[in-house]
């Protein structure tokens, strides 16, 4: 399968694709054009007496400033020499090669003015996986993300340094073995790399990606906790949701009433005298709904941000430019910070399971998970991890986006902070991913006292498969391992991709709006 930058529509999933290369990136023949056209309006511009931002100005509060048409190449190199002003550790790989592709796309559609040399030279970044080395701070999301993506780009003229199979090496070296020579940038080239949101876009498209990972996940495992506690399934019944049909909820409840369907547990205590579950039993699919919700008011964001065009200025034709707004991160900094939220109050519920496993209030299901305590401490300190992490996600879900500080001397007199709240965001989710395999440890334990009975199919084909890595513990042992094995399972979704058509649950229960990205 081949995509086409500039001309079929990207969305989050085709852009994993494009980056993990499952798929391949081309031009069209149109594309190329509009590129050239572009690049050839923008050389006139350069040469004329007309004054626009960018192509024959300085930048930022320089804007009034004219520069001469003999300065515009090297106008353009200092550009990325001066915002080259990142710092921290590099970014990963993956997150990368999304930025170059994110930027190759936006660029193809024709409006950036951009030079075809450089325009080509990306492709080959992408195509030959010689990725530069970005830091992942210095962003404040107000032009886009300047720091970031004038490091990304560096290599055009020669400078910083790429990972290239597997190893960090100078550019120069790189170039000489593929036997190329630097750029000299053109008109707008430098401004037109420079401008975007190609780095907060690159951390959303990750972030809906594991969020969307880590939400399957919750409700499997929020099932597995139901039957394991002998919770009721009442709470999962369609009427009872129908009278409040928030899509997301609806679809929750649906899933876990199949998890739980034909559950010998369940059946086994139909007529017990407890009332009520906690709430972090009884209302998961309102809980988890909610951060579905979450989850795809970010896709949906995400998926126009990322087939825009969002440098500056744009140009239209030789007598239309438009200096404006497009690269303000503010429309994708609030969803990302709802997002945060969403993923840390997964994060919470989970820990509350955990905790209300240890309890031993449950028929069957001994105190702290473990047959033999006292000696052993059992599944104890497991919740502690679960407790610190998830406090550390409440401290990291306050919003990036409200907060502001003024730059370039008062030009840029609002920022969005969106590459601070995308980092935070995907630190979040990877501390949910541990928290629900610990979560995932504590329900399978608990399953195992359910024994000779059985829970629903799909539940049980999950449990067998987790056994496979981790065995039921009778003592004390590290348990830091099983976390990580655990762990593995999710992050690397290979319980998702054993699960996907067990049974038909996710050809049963799978929508383009909750499943489909």
């Amino acid at each position: 399968m081949t995509f086409h930058y500039g001309a079929d529509r990207l969305t989050a999933s085709k852009a994993l694709q494009l980056m993990k290369g499952q798929i391949t990136g081309s031009v069209t023949e149109a594309s190329i054009r509009k590129i050239k056209d572009s690049e050839k309006t923008v050389a006139k511009i350069a040469g004329g007496e007309r004054t626009v931002y960018g192509i024959n100005t300085g930048f930022g509060p320089l804007c009034n400033t004219r520069i001469s048409p003999d300065k515009t190449r090297e106008l353009q190199q200092k550009i990325l020499l001066s915002h080259s002003v990142g710092v921290g550790d590099p970014i990963s790989p993956d997150l990368v090669k999304l930025m170059l592709i994110l930027k190759a796309h936006a660029l193809a559609k024709g409006f950036s003015g951009i030079s075809w040399q450089v325009f080509e030279r990306i492709l080959w970044h992408i195509e030959n996986n010689v990725l530069p080395v970005v830091p992942k701070q210095g962003s404040v999301g107000a032009s886009g993300d300047l720091a970031p993506l004038s490091h990304l780009f560096l290599p055009l003229i020669g400078l910083g340094k790429v990972l290239y199979k597997g190893r960090k090496i100078s550019t120069g070296k790189v170039l000489d073995t593929f036997g190329l020579s630097k750029l000299e940038l053109e008109a707008k080239d430098g401004l037109a790399l420079i401008n975007g949101t190609q780095f907060m876009s690159a951390h959303a498209i990750k972030l809906v990606d594991q969020l969307y990972n880590c939400l399957w996940h919750a409700d499997l495992i929020g099932a597995m906790m139901v039957d394991g506690l002998q919770g009721s399934h009442m709470p999962f019944h369609a009427s009872l949701h129908e009278q409040r049909p928030h899509d997301a909820c609806l679809f929750v409840a649906k899933k876990i009433s199949h998890y739980l369907k034909n559950s010998e547990i369940v059946k086994s205590h139909e007529g017990c005298d407890r009332v009520q579950d906690p709430y972090s039993l009884r209302c998961i699919p309102q809980v988890h709904g909610a951060s579905r919700n979450a989850w795809l008011h970010l896709k949906e964001v995400v998926e126009t941000e990322i087939n825009s065009v969002t440098d500056n200025p744009l140009i239209f034709s030789e007598q239309l430019t438009i200096s404006g707004g497009n690269f303000h991160g503010q429309p994708l900094a609030l969803p990302m910070d709802y997002a945060c939220l969403a993923a840390a109050e997964i994060g919470n519920i989970s820990d509350r399971r955990c905790y209300l496993s240890l309890e031993g209030k449950y028929t069957g299901t001994p105190k702290l998970l473990m047959k033999e305590t006292g000696l052993n401490s059992g599944f104890m300190i497991l919740q502690y991890t679960s407790a610190a992490l998830v406090s550390e996600n409440k401290g990291l879900c306050f919003p990036s986006s409200a907060d502001s500080i003024p730059t370039s001397l008062g030009q840029e007199d609002h920022v969005s902070m969106g590459s601070i709240g995308a980092r935070k965001a995907l630190q979040v989710c990877d501390n949910l991913t541990k928290i629900l395999a610990i979560e995932m440890i504590c329900a399978a334990q608990a399953l195992d006292f359910r024994k000779p009975l059985k829970s629903g199919k799909t539940i049980q084909e999950a449990h067998r498969f987790i056994r496979q890595s981790i065995s039921h513990a009778t003592e004390d042992r590290i348990f830091s391992k099983d976390i990580e094995s655990v762990e593995s399972l999710i992050a690397n979704k290979k319980l998702y991709n054993h699960l996907l058509h067990f049974d038909g649950v996710d050809k049963k229960y799978t929508d383009e709006t909750f499943e489909v990205y």
